[in-house]
């Protein structure tokens, strides 16, 4: 299975950007039936704690009577002032901030709570002078006019606060993909240096095989191109599974036979159970080279190379153990291993990891640790 373009590009998308909400959206978000419920509610309780001086002094009839008729006064305030504040919310432009966009608000709330001074005057059912009308009536319009301020100061810095919400979320959003899109192109890079690691020196003991021996070079030659066959689509895969990786490994553990003869032995056990779990491609022949060469290579009689895989405490442990020389100078140090660490920790973070120990009664042991059960990769 090789990989989809489409699916890795699709992670370096930019996140599509929200839409900002409609006049009409807004309007209806501001003037809806809770808040003229919140409204009337206020306007209860104001007339309600300014009535409660006046019950010794009015008959329980006359007092309900002006509470119905103060809250019906009041709540044309309030609802005109909720109107205009709807208004504002939508209309007013996004580009008029600060001063300006207070003083446009401030002066449609001026001309509710003129228009609500008008519609009490005509409700109105006790006589007034004059002076008295002029009196209440600037009253009016001033206390509605600065409870309505109080109100889009609320309204205002909820407003500003979803839209930091919007703007932390697209932040986010971008930052999300652009980590996936440097994690990408990071594995990538890794898996470019792996490639031409492992198959430059597998292709070196095919030449110095072909030196020694030509005949015993071209059958471990045609062994090869069967083995390329297999390994290259898995070395353009971002991810493989364990079935397909033993695959691989048994491939060029018996082509390697084939130059090593006696001097190489190996045993591979993997469970039916743990064939689907998902690798990244490359990581056991990676170590397989590395124990080949820095432990089988430099004794006379070679050693046993086992590979297994196993599930414990959650996690499926990869091994592969040798009984060669040991820990050297360069063992552990070499840009395969160095590269298979940092391609698990990018991928899979502290829950991966590449530890080397010494195997007994010699030799090196590389175990590798991921969590249990990743997704399977199909073929």
């Amino acid at each position: 299975m090789t990989s989809d373009p489409s699916a890795s590009s699709g992670a370096a998308c930019a996140p599509a950007e929200p839409r900002a909400e409609s006049a009409g959206a807004t309007f209806r978000r501001t003037f809806n039936a809770t808040n003229v419920a919140l409204v009337f509610w206020g306007c209860f309780t104001l007339v309600l704690t300014s009535l409660l001086k006046m019950l010794p002094l009015l008959s329980l009839a006359d007092w309900f009577g002006m509470l119905a008729y103060l809250t019906r006064q009041n709540l044309a305030s309030g609802l005109l002032e909720l109107l205009m504040l709807a208004l504002g919310a939508s209309l007013l432009p996004e580009r008029l901030q600060g001063r300006a966009r207070w003083l446009s608000m401030l002066v449609l709330l001026a001309i509710g709570a003129t228009i609500s001074a008008f519609i009490r005057m005509s409700m109105g059912r006790y006589p007034m002078t004059p002076r008295e009308h002029w009196t209440w009536f600037a009253s009016v319009i001033v206390l509605w006019t600065l409870l309505g301020a109080m109100a889009w100061g609320l309204v205002d810095s909820m407003r500003r606060e979803e839209q930091s919400r919007r703007r932390l979320g697209r932040n986010l959003a971008e930052q999300n993909t652009l980590s996936a899109a440097a994690l990408e192109a990071k594995l990538s890079v890794l898996q470019a240096q792996i490639e031409p690691h492992f198959l430059f020196n597998t292709l070196a003991n095919v030449r110095r095989l072909c030196e020694l021996d030509p005949a015993q070079g071209r059958r471990m030659l045609g062994s090869l191109l069967d083995y390329l066959r297999a390994a290259l689509p898995a070395m353009r895969r971002s991810a493989t599974v364990l079935a397909q990786e033993f695959d691989l490994v048994r491939a060029y553990l018996a082509i390697l036979q084939q130059r090593m003869g006696e001097r190489l032995r190996f045993s591979i056990e993997l469970s039916d159970e743990l064939a689907g779990v998902a690798i990244p491609p490359l990581i056991l022949p990676t170590l397989v080279e590395n124990s080949i060469r820095h432990g089988l290579g430099p004794l006379r009689e070679g050693g046993t190379i086992t590979v297994r895989a196993a599930e414990h405490a959650g996690q499926v442990v990869i091994t592969v153990a040798d009984d060669g020389a040991g820990f050297q100078a360069a063992s552990g140090t070499g840009v395969g291993l160095a590269n298979t660490r940092a391609r698990l920790a990018a991928l899979f973070g502290s829950t991966a990891s590449l530890e080397l120990r010494g195997n007994q009664p010699r030799g090196v042991i590389a175990e590798v640790r991921l969590p249990r059960p990743p997704a399977a990769v199909s073929s």
